[in-house]
């Protein structure tokens, strides 16, 4: 309770400190009108300059009737109308007065542009890609690969991302990767992990923004970087909105609807997404072991498994505009899912003769159910002062998620006879909960045109409990396995401030911060009662220096300190028995990673064409790896007499270092040729040792991905993907190269209102995971792994999106960025 009066204190502190009394205030009214057709003319952009310095003041857009109103301060203003396509128009001495408080403008009719049309749609063609010095922007809409498909798929599709096997999220190679939901954490990625990626429809989002040398405004966590996720929101007066639908196959059937109504001072916003699918996949594993004297020599592990459910996403919210600066802004989010995972393993087991001599058989049904609850309440105050700032909010998520699973394990001779009457049968259960508490105040206060000052402060309570069990069939009566089952509790705590200056000298301009967190981390083995308290205060200092060597090219050069705290399922010890020969688990010991990250990027811009590059390094201490050995000390009730058990288990090693060159791109060959493409090249060295085994390890790879969107006829277009990962190098073996090809088809109809799109991913079902896991020595003790893993097959997708009372997204292809998406950067 302290720390929350603290924190209220220090937020009240901040606004009273930015507060200043409003001015009293009138209103600027007008009608647009289209010249030739004298039909109104919708969302076009009013702006209320100041005419000594003819800087931006307020603004506002028109409605579906062309009517505007737009609200100011007492004053005159010069009043400048744009659209796309249309000539702009300026109206000078607009005089707002304690006498006349309303200026009516009237009808005022908009002529078209002396450019010819086509040359607009030309230059208005949202580029999938955008550059900014801080970070990427990837517009969604404008990938059709992406067109009836889930988050997940999404970010598998953004350069320098990658998502593996187990759905973990990689960005530049490393998972220590931090995604936020419109710039905060989010129920809706999943708790502890990233399941919930794959239940978000790609429909609810707008843009994806990866940062990947943060500053101190952002929190620290995610040593490789932050990806922030930006949810569809229109504020656009009037009613608007658009509705998806999606039938794919395998089974991937899908609806929408993102809708917005904006009345005076009202903005109501709603994002609805339903999502059925099935996901089948199969893998193959052969498994031989060193030891002489062990009974299994060889096992090969054949599944087949299909994951599916049905999800929904909502949510929902609307703006109040207190005042032209005041905003508060309250919204829901509910997520429910009815899922499962059905999967058969197959194990054939090979005596040191090379004879198969049995065979054993392993079935689960698994039914998983989630629902996820956020609520968030939000404040902005803008000043007259241009850039002047202050913002806060508070939110609260909780989740409950059950998964319930049976397995039966049959036992076969080499011939596929029964070796037992009866099989054995086995359940467990995972139940978990979550609840977090978050709240945050920032401040922005500029002293110069681009002299700037900011402040903020943030605290995150979060608790998470897991209970899970496993139980046996014996005698017609159950009862629990010790050694695999207990309860899991996880509480963190964190409070946060940060403070940045940043200032512009002529070309060289510079940004300085310091962000301290104070955590406080504590897990609980309720059964063996044992407790892991970490504490623990650090200071995350961050610097940007940008040089501008012409208008056309800027060098950044950039520093930041991160922190990686070990994710809920890495200190977990027990969560699944799906494989008993084979168990994954977390480690409750960990400590956090550190990591200090250098980038030194350029940013250039050709006619049509615009491209990024950079040289970044990392120095990384405590790194956390995934390690394989044979546990001797378990033995797996239901498993084989002889069986090996392996066990991987997260560890603290030494260090590692890594380093890369990442070069991304976008360019115009014609009017109707588009090309985007980028590669990462990255090498790592990692240093470390576990229970007297050395684990150093060398590592060099590549990724490269190349997208060509074609139009070649009216309002239709046609896109390839090539994407490629080279084989690398990891502690305990390596994984090899994979690669896929994406197709896609769209065509507007319904006078542009309506998309039809036909995509057909991994065209050649290559996008197989196939790695290789070497323990011990050959000959000596251990066993060498040999994987392949198909998530999911061929996928084709028909999907239909319709807009209601919108333009098709056009903007350009040569932008330099934007103000950050949802929270203009500010996390």
């Amino acid at each position: 309770m302290k720390h929350i009066l603290l924190f209220i204190l220090l937020s009240s502190t901040m606004y009273l400190f930015g507060q200043q009394r409003s001015a009293s205030q009138g209103t600027i009214t007008g009608h647009l009108l289209e010249e030739t057709s004298n039909t109104p003319l919708e969302f076009a952009t009013i702006s209320l300059l100041s005419p000594t310095d003819m800087v931006v003041v307020t603004g506002g857009i028109s409605d579906d009737k062309g009517m505007f109103e737009v609200k100011a301060s007492f004053g005159t203003y010069v009043v400048k109308i744009e659209f796309i396509g249309y000539e702009s128009m300026q109206l000078d001495n607009i005089v707002l007065s304690a006498e006349k408080p309303t200026y009516d403008l009237g009808n005022i009719v908009v002529g078209e542009s002396a450019q010819m049309l086509d040359e607009i749609e030309v230059v208005a063609e949202k580029s999938e890609m955008q550059f900014d010095l801080d970070k990427r922007v990837f517009n969604v809409g404008k990938d059709l690969a992406n067109k009836g498909g889930s988050a997940e798929d999404i970010l598998d599709n953004i350069p320098s991302i990658t998502v593996d096997v187990e759905g973990n999220v990689s960005l530049r190679g490393s998972e220590n990767v931090r995604i936020l939901v419109d710039g905060k954490p989010s129920g809706l990625v999943g708790v502890g992990d990233t399941d919930g990626l794959k239940s978000l429809p790609s429909g609810m989002i707008e843009k994806v923004e990866v940062v990947t040398n943060a500053s101190a405004r952002y929190e620290a966590s995610g040593t490789s970087g932050i990806i922030n996720i930006i949810l569809k929101k229109d504020q656009q007066k009037g009613v608007n909105g658009s509705v998806d639908i999606s039938a794919g196959l395998p089974e991937n059937y899908g609806a929408g609807i993102n809708m917005n109504v904006r009345r005076k001072d009202v903005n109501f916003f709603l994002n609805y997404g339903i999502r059925s699918r099935r996901g089948p996949g199969r893998s193959l594993v052969t498994q031989e072991f060193f030891n002489p004297d062990a009974k299994i020599s060889l096992s090969e592990q054949i599944g087949d498994r299909d994951r599916g459910g049905i999800s929904n996403s909502f949510r929902g919210g609307m703006d109040y505009y207190i005042s032209e600066n005041d905003i508060l802004t309250g919204s829901i989010i509910y997520r429910v899912g009815d899922d499962y995972s059905d999967a058969t393993t197959l194990f054939r087991d090979f005596n040191n003769n090379g004879n198969l001599f049995e065979i054993s058989e392993r079935v689960q049904d698994e039914v998983e159910d989630e629902t996820n609850l956020e609520y968030e309440l939000r404040y902005e105050r803008k000043f007259k002062q241009k850039g002047r700032k202050f913002t806060a909010f508070v939110q609260y998520q909780s989740s409950e998620e059950v998964e319930e699973a049976d397995y039966i394990d049959r036992t076969f001779d080499a011939s596929f006879n029964r070796l037992e009457e009866l099989p054995t049968l086995q359940r467990s259960r995972n139940a978990e909960s979550n609840g977090t508490f978050l709240m945050q105040a920032d401040y922005v206060y500029p002293l110069g045109k681009e002299h700037k000052f900011e402040v903020g402060t943030r605290i995150s309570l979060r608790e998470i409990g897991n209970d899970y069990y496993v139980e046996e069939e014996v005698d017609n009566r159950w009862q629990t396995l010790l050694g695999l089952s207990n309860n899991f509790i996880y509480d963190e705590d964190i409070y946060a401030a940060y403070a940045i200056y940043g200032n512009k000298i002529g070309r060289w301009s510079y940004q300085v911060g310091l962000r301290a967190e104070h955590s406080e981390v504590i897990t609980t083995l309720e059964q063996t009662n044992e407790i892991n308290d970490r504490t623990y205060t650090n200071l995350f200092p961050s610097g940007h220096l940008n040089y501008e060597l012409d208008k056309s090219n800027t060098l950044q050069l950039s520093y930041s300190r991160r922190i990686s705290r070990p994710r809920f399922w890495y200190l977990n010890p027990f969560f699944t028995f799906s494989n008993n020969r084979n168990i994954w688990g977390g480690n409750p010991n960990l400590d956090p990673e550190f990591t200090d990250s250098y980038e030194l990027g350029i940013i250039k811009y050709i006619g049509e064409a615009s491209f990024g590059s950079s040289f970044y390094y990392r120095h990384t201490t405590g790194v956390i790896e995934r390690i394989s050995f044979i546990d001797s000390t378990i033995v797996v009730p239901g498993g084989e007499e002889g069986s090996v058990v392996t066990r991987t288990l997260p560890q603290n090693l030494s260090d590692e270092n890594s380093y890369g060159f990442e070069l991304t791109g976008s360019a115009d060959i014609n009017k109707w040729w588009r090309l985007d493409g980028s590669l990462n090249l990255f090498a790592k060295r990692t240093q470390g040792s576990f229970e007297g085994q050395n684990f150093d390890a060398q590592a060099f790879s590549l990724q490269n991905r190349l997208s060509s969107k074609m139009k070649f006829w009216k309002d239709a277009e046609f896109q390839t993907r090539f994407w490629y990962r080279a084989p690398e190098t990891r502690t305990q073996g390596r994984s090899k190269s994979m690669m896929s090809l994406d197709l896609a088809f769209s065509k507007d109809v319904l006078q542009k209102k309506g998309t039809i799109t036909l995509s057909v991913r991994d065209l050649l079902n290559t996008r197989k995971y196939r790695y290789e896991t070497l323990v011990g020595t050959r000959g000596i003790d251990g066993f060498f792994l040999d994987r392949e893993y198909q998530r999911r097959p061929r996928q084709t997708n028909l999907s239909f999106n319709y807009r209601i009372n919108q333009k098709k997204q056009r903007q350009r292809g040569g932008d330099r960025g934007d103000d950050g998406g949802g929270n203009g950067g500010e996390f």
